[in-house]
């Protein structure tokens, strides 16, 4: 079971691109409950937006409410076994992902734009990179294309 912060995660979704929510509780004071966003990488999960609860109850309704919205937001599956879809997910590491800020080739219109929005950019992919936001394509980018925009690709496992 993961821990962030003192809490230790009770309740994960994950979706089919990877991003998902977190439910977590610090040990022996259930009223003492979080919730945040998470993107699953090759070098594990980066959390962000945590928002602290004052009972488990908040909690729960909060992780229902984000489940919720992301569904009606992006339509995506949950995650299950191996018949999930794959994307490629870059990181905005010199600003936050903005308009024109990110390429749209046709064809390849991106997924899913997250920005973490915090006033500096974040640790992501295991600590090996720094960025404001990331963005999921169902097609890779061509070099040309990352480089132009000052993308970074999620690195490998």
């Amino acid at each position: 079971m993961d821990k962030i912060d003192g809490y230790e995660i009770q309740k994960t979704i994950l979706f089919e691109t990877g991003y998902g929510f977190a439910l977590g509780c610090v040990p022996g004071m259930p009223e003492k409950s979080a919730v945040w966003n998470f993107t699953q990488t090759a070098c594990g999960r980066d959390y962000y937006h945590k928002s602290c609860h004052a009972s488990r109850d908040g909690a729960q309704e909060d992780f229902r409410r984000r489940e919720r919205d992301y569904r009606m937001l992006y339509g995506r599956r949950e995650k299950t076994g191996h018949s999930a879809a794959v994307f490629y997910r870059y990181y905005s590491t010199q600003r936050p992902v903005d308009i024109a800020t990110y390429p749209q080739p046709e064809g390849n219109s991106p997924v899913m734009i997250v920005n973490y929005n915090e006033d500096r950019r974040r640790p992501v992919a295991g600590g090996r990179l720094y960025a404001w936001g990331e963005i999921l394509y169902p097609h890779p980018l061509t070099k040309e294309q990352m480089e132009d925009y000052e993308l970074k690709p999620a690195p490998d496992p």
